[in-house]
This record gives C-alpha cells, structure tokens and sequence, in this order.
C-alpha cells in the first residue's frame, strides 16, 4: 500500500509560491486590511442636572509647548471658605501676598426665602423675620375667616370647613388699604398742600387725607398748619391743648422725646395729630421760614409723615421752606371756571420756579362741593389737569364738611370716605419708599 503523501506546512505552502508573487513584510502590514460592520454606537444623552456644568471636548496636543521658557504648569491658592471661619482680613493684592475677597463674602446673609423656609443663618436674625406666615400652619384654625354676610354664614353653618373667601367690596378694601400701608425708609415725608385762592376747601383736603392715613396706617402721622394768616386747621378736630407752632418754637430746646411733643398737638379718633397755627393775627405774621423749620425738624423725629396745610401767600418764606422739604405736593381746585384757573396758575408758578419734578408728581384734588360746580363741566377740567400732573380725585359734598366745624371720621359719608381714601393711596405712591 503505497503511503499517503504528506500535507506540506503553511511554512512549505509559502515557500512553493513563486519569488515573483512573494510579498514582502511591509507590504503585508501596509496592504491588508479587515472590515467588521458593527452597528452605529448610541448617541451620548447627557442628564439635565450635568447638562450645565458639562466641558467642552478641547482636543489637547500633549507634545506642544509654547515656549521652552513659559511655565507649563500654574499655582492656584485655596482660600478657606469664610462661612466657616468667619471673615478675615484682606491681605495686599498687589504685593502678590494674598487673594481678594470675593464680593458678598465678608458679609453673608441669606435671602428673606431662606430665612422663611427656616434655614439656619450666621447672622442675626431680626425681629421682623418672625412673622405669622413662616411661624403659623395654614389649617382650619389659623386661616382667617371670610369677610361679607353670604360668605360669613356659608363659613358658620359647614362648621368652618367651607371658606368661600372675601366678597369682592371687602377685598376691594384690603387692596386699598394695602397700598395705604406702604412702607416707608429713610426719614419722614413732606407733603404740603396748597393753592394760590383761598375758599376751595384746602384744610378739608388736608383733614380728610390726614384721617385716612391715620386710619390705615400704624406709624404717625400729624398736620401742620402752617398758614400765616390764622389757619383754622385746629378747629377740624376736637381741641385737646391751646398750645400752637409758636409754643412749639419757643420750647423746643425742651422737648426731648415724643411725650412732650404731643402734649402740644390734638389727636382725633384716627390717631391723626394736629398742630395749630397761630390764633394771634399780630404774631402769625411773625411765622416765617425759620420758625417753620424748627416745627418740622420736631416733627421728623416722631412722625412718619407731615402734611402741612399751606396759606394762600404762595410768596411768603414759609412756602420757601415747605416747597424745600416737599416729597409730593397735593393742588386743591375747586369746581368753578376762577378757581380751576388758580389752581393752574399754582402749577405754572412752580414750574417758572424750579419745581417741575413736583408738579408732574402732583395729586390735584377737585373739590366738587364749592360754589357754581354744577355749571361747569368737570370732565373738561380733569382734562386740563391730567395732562399737567400724574392723579387726579375727585371729593364729593359732605355736609359735615360743608358745616365747617369738628369732622368726625366714622360719621362721613361712604362715598366721601373713598374718596378720601383714593387720594391717601396716590399720595402714597407717589412717596419714594427708600431714600438716604
């Protein structure tokens, strides 16, 4: 049986092919190749919360070098965080010795959103943080109830489960009462009231504004009356002392604290307060610009705002001073063809002598109960006036306004007491809140 050849090697397989065909080792390294179809790789989702500190992809040439002499590493110096330590003082910067504080950190304090949903706070807290809303849980017990007679019984009879809210004329008062309320930094306001006619219900204006302030607001409030021809400011509420600006002029260097103060003003039942003019016609003439400066710097000690009810000599001194100290003025017109007139006049002679910020932040208040109003069209007069200044209220007639006499505030009419209120709330606005 003859034997079976035997199968050559891959070494003999190569070495049976012919010199010509024969690659060489570069050949075969640079020349064959291998395909593998694999299916497309997924795309990379980033997740939201490291989509905005995610890094560039920068491709990098570890081989490169800017400059053999340029350093290619940096010192970066850790500061400690100061809201451990405390703060530290700050070295020289510039020597190249020490790191500048970053802004916000030497005195840190966390938001009013922070502190109210409890978080611990390195500083101080003050009083005012401790309100109802962080402190109170809101359930049946602590919700107020509603306001209004449906509203009330729906909220009685379910047993205090069903609470239908305020009626729209109580919440109505809330929103006006809340714009009253202001708060108010950096110092007392000024707010004089005035106008070049007399007769057109100027210290009713005065009287009115002052008792919804007061009303509304639980700072203090006072008017001034600063008329030099024998205001009759005092006469508006029930007379509790006979003191007057001149007492308050010459016993200033006593006075040392709000107890003396108001020993020498009225109080209605608003906790308006009302500091009378003189009653002497021979020595209201001697109330000038300095002796209305020394009640109104006692009066920025203990009151958060001033009205001064100014007399008709718009070019006496003490009108000087007042327009000086003003925050906002209040125009009062009447409602006759005369009287809007002067009122205008007011206006022009303030802007002719540098008041323009005044008058365009103006209140004018149209007094509708004086004479030959319902002759004349008040709609056009509201026109002329409203191109001129920023508000314009409209006060309605009163008969306890028209008598002249003590005006009772609960006793006023509702539409009357509105509209006294309207007016507070655009005096108010018109207020700067902060100022240094």
């Amino acid at each position: 049986m003859a034997d079976k050849p035997e199968e050559p090697e891959h070494g003999d397989l190569a070495r049976d092919v012919e010199p010509a065909f024969r690659p060489s080792p570069l050949e075969i390294d640079t020349k064959l190749s291998i395909a593998v179809d694999l299916p497309p790789a997924p795309p990379q989702e980033v997740p939201e919360d490291e989509a905005a500190v995610a890094i560039d992809d920068v491709p990098v040439d570890p081989g490169f070098v800017a400059s053999p002499t340029e350093p290619t590493t940096m010192s970066v110096a850790i500061v400690a965080s100061r809201l451990a330590t405390g703060p530290t003082p700050t070295q020289d910067t510039a020597q190249g010795d020490g790191v500048a504080p970053l802004p916000g950190q030497d005195a840190y304090a966390p938001s009013r959103r922070d502190r109210l949903r409890g978080e611990h706070s390195p500083q101080p807290e003050p009083a005012a943080m401790l309100t109802a809303d962080r402190l109170l849980e809101v359930n049946r017990k602590t919700r107020p109830g509603p306001e209004g007679p449906w509203q009330r019984f729906v909220y009685n009879t379910t047993f205090r489960t069903v609470n239908l809210g305020d009626s729209a004329k109580v919440r109505a008062r809330k929103e006006l009462d809340h714009r009253i309320q202001k708060a108010f930094e950096g110092g007392t306001r000024f707010v004089p009231i005035l106008t070049r006619k007399g007769g057109v219900g100027k210290t009713t204006v005065t009287t009115l504004l002052g008792m919804a302030l007061a009303d509304a607001r639980e700072d203090r409030i006072i008017a001034v009356d600063a008329n030099p021809d024998r205001g009759t400011l005092s006469e508006r509420v029930p007379k509790q002392t006979r003191a007057t600006v001149r007492d308050v002029v010459h016993k200033a260097a006593s006075i040392g604290g709000f107890t003396d103060f108001s020993a020498l003003v009225s109080r209605d039942e608003t906790r308006l307060d009302i500091l009378a003019s003189d009653t002497d016609p021979l020595l209201s003439e001697a109330f000038d610009e300095n002796d209305y400066n020394v009640v109104a710097d006692l009066a920025a000690r203990f009151y958060s705002i001033v009205l001064t009810d100014c007399g008709t000599g718009i070019v006496h001194s003490v009108m000087r001073a007042t327009l000086q100290r003003a925050d906002e003025i209040v125009i009062v017109s009447g409602g006759s063809v005369d009287e809007a007139r002067l009122a205008s006049e007011t206006l022009t002679w303030l802007e002719a002598n540098g008041y323009t910020d005044l008058v365009r932040n103006a209140v004018v208040a149209l007094n509708t109960a004086t004479h030959a109003t319902n002759l004349v069209k008040l709609e056009e007069i509201e026109s002329h006036f409203r191109s001129r200044v920023r508000e314009i209220v409209r006060i309605p007639y009163d008969p306890q306004l028209a008598a002249g006499s003590v005006v009772n505030w609960k006793d006023l009419k509702p539409l009357t007491k509105l509209s006294a209120r309207a007016l507070a709330a655009l005096v108010v606005e018109g207020l700067p809140a902060e100022r240094a």
